[in-house]
């Protein structure tokens, strides 16, 4: 069966629309589990025509008299504009970021195939960026500022993707009903006694699942299942809402734990809401497993796309990005950790002291995130 879809929506590339074309596009429902509603079940043909004024991008529709870089990015935070505005003022080189989820993305990518206008893919999650490399939609990049600046188990062994920022997936809690050392690790989080007492977002976060895939690969399966089972049994009420959710939760007495990216306690507590920085005075927060493997971190990274039009201007912004003046922004302004030593922290950050990282290879994330998932949905985390 043959169905037809025409696809329009205004540039978000600010492209010339005489440079694109109608493209049809051949497809299959098994390229990409995130195609919803657009392809059977059965695995039958779709067909789509697409006019390309650049929300679907799927010819290349760069001008190469222009300096750009097309940027598709999973990030969410104001200060990413600053950053590539400055980046522009001081290179001549427009960036131009089309935002989504990092699985949209990377089924765009997908679709686009050769024709796609993306230099750059920019994700929150390390196993998404694995993911987009083994699905061949990265290329390697030599860059020695990016070899020199860049710690290697914050990039790909074979530099498909680079780390510029991390977080640490930490333990919040509230200090006037449960002790630190009821909740020293993310496995005690399953125990008994913490029945009806953690609260946690859904496990459709890419958060969640890259933490599940950790102590899959640290743990095993067996283990595994058990505890993401004792964890789901411990929840005090349905997941729901974001990470600053689950803080305010803990604050409110909705439940005594949960895990959250810090930055988020650091947003919170600058917030001008008077109540979301009375929160922050509510909870505590701990780096969980610092006497064995060191606590969860994830990243914010970037990988050159396949068929970038662009590359060269593409490497250039990841090296901007790991430059001292925009990792300090990036700490000081949005409480991340920066990938250099050699730049002030946060407050925040500086306040909540160093802890012991865990050190597994992040690929290894993307390597369990399919098991991880079907973990996760064995044992009813919704």
């Amino acid at each position: 069966m043959i169905q037809l879809f025409l696809i329009m929506r205004i540039s978000l590339f600010g492209l010339s629309p005489n440079k694109c074309i109608f493209t049809p596009i051949l497809f299959r429902s098994d390229l990409s589990q995130n195609i919803k509603g657009m392809v059977n079940k059965e695995g039958k043909w779709v067909f789509i025509i697409a006019l390309l004024l650049g929300s679907l991008g799927l010819s290349s529709c760069s001008d190469p008299d222009r300096l750009e870089v097309n940027v598709y990015s999973h990030r969410h935070y104001p200060i990413d504009r600053e950053i590539f505005e400055s980046f522009t003022a001081k290179t001549g080189i427009r960036v131009n970021v089309v935002s989504a989820s990092a699985d949209e993305l990377i089924t765009r990518l997908e679709l686009e195939g050769e024709r796609s206008p993306a230099d750059l893919l920019i994700t929150v999650d390390a196993g998404r960026l694995h993911n987009a490399k083994t699905a061949g939609l990265l290329q390697s990049v030599e860059s020695d500022i990016l070899m020199d600046g860049i710690p290697f188990r914050l990039r790909d062994a074979e530099n498909y993707w680079f780390a510029y920022t991390y977080r640490a997936r930490a333990i919040a809690y509230a200090p006037d009903r449960i002790s630190p050392e009821e909740i020293l690790t993310y496995e005690s989080l399953a125990n008994p006694s913490l029945n009806g007492r953690v609260v946690m977002r859904s496990s459709e976060n890419a958060y969640n699942q890259s933490l599940m895939a950790s102590v899959l690969s640290h743990r095993g399966e067996e283990f595994s299942r058990e505890w993401c089972s004792g964890l789901v049994g411990n929840f005090s009420r349905q997941p729901r809402g974001n990470d600053r959710d689950q803080i305010k939760a803990v604050a409110a007495g909705q439940g005594d734990v949960t895990v959250c990216n810090t930055y988020y306690v650091a947003k919170l507590a600058e917030s001008p809401s008077a109540e979301e920085r009375e929160v922050v005075n509510k909870i505590r927060i701990l780096f969980p497993n610092q006497d064995d493997r060191g606590t969860h971190i994830n990243i914010s990274g970037a990988g050159i796309t396949r068929y970038a039009p662009n590359r060269q201007h593409a490497v250039k912004l990841i090296e901007y990005l790991i430059s001292s003046e925009v990792q300090e922004k990036l700490s000081v302004e949005n409480h991340e950790y920066p990938i250099r030593g050699d730049v002030k922290l946060s407050p925040f950050l500086e306040e909540w002291g160093e802890f012991k990282i865990d050190t597994l290879p992040l690929e290894q994330l993307g390597i369990h995130n399919e098991q991880a998932v079907r973990i996760i949905d064995a044992c009813g985390w919704l």
